[in-house]
C-alpha cells in the first residue's frame, strides 16, 4: 500500500514541475509588442465612451447619433475583429 502512495505522489510532483517548467521556457509569446502607432477610424461623429484591453484584444465603446457601439480590435495589429451595436426599441 505504501508503495502505491509513493508512487502517486513521484508522479504528482512530476507533474507539477512539468507544468512549472512549461510555462517558465514557453512565455515568449505570451507577451504584448509595445510601441504600436496607428490610427483607427471612427464614424463622424462619434464619441469615445470607453476603452479596455485583455486577452490580446481593444474593446472600444464608441456612441454614435444615440446608439451605442462596440468595436473590438486585435491589440498588435489592430485590425477590426468584432462590432455589437446597442440599440433602444422603437
Amino acid at each position: 500500500m505504501m508503495v502505491i502512495s509513493a508512487i502517486t505522489t513521484i508522479l504528482a510532483i512530476a507533474a507539477v514541475i512539468t507544468v512549472i517548467g512549461y510555462r517558465v521556457f514557453n512565455q515568449g509569446g505570451s507577451s504584448v509588442a509595445v510601441g504600436v502607432d496607428d490610427t483607427i477610424a471612427l464614424p463622424k461623429g462619434a464619441r469615445v465612451v470607453s476603452t479596455a484591453a485583455s486577452a490580446g484584444r481593444l474593446a472600444v465603446l464608441i456612441e454614435v447619433d444615440g446608439a451605442s457601439e462596440l468595436r473590438t480590435f486585435d491589440i498588435r495589429t489592430l485590425r477590426p475583429v468584432g462590432r455589437v451595436r446597442f440599440v433602444s426599441p422603437p
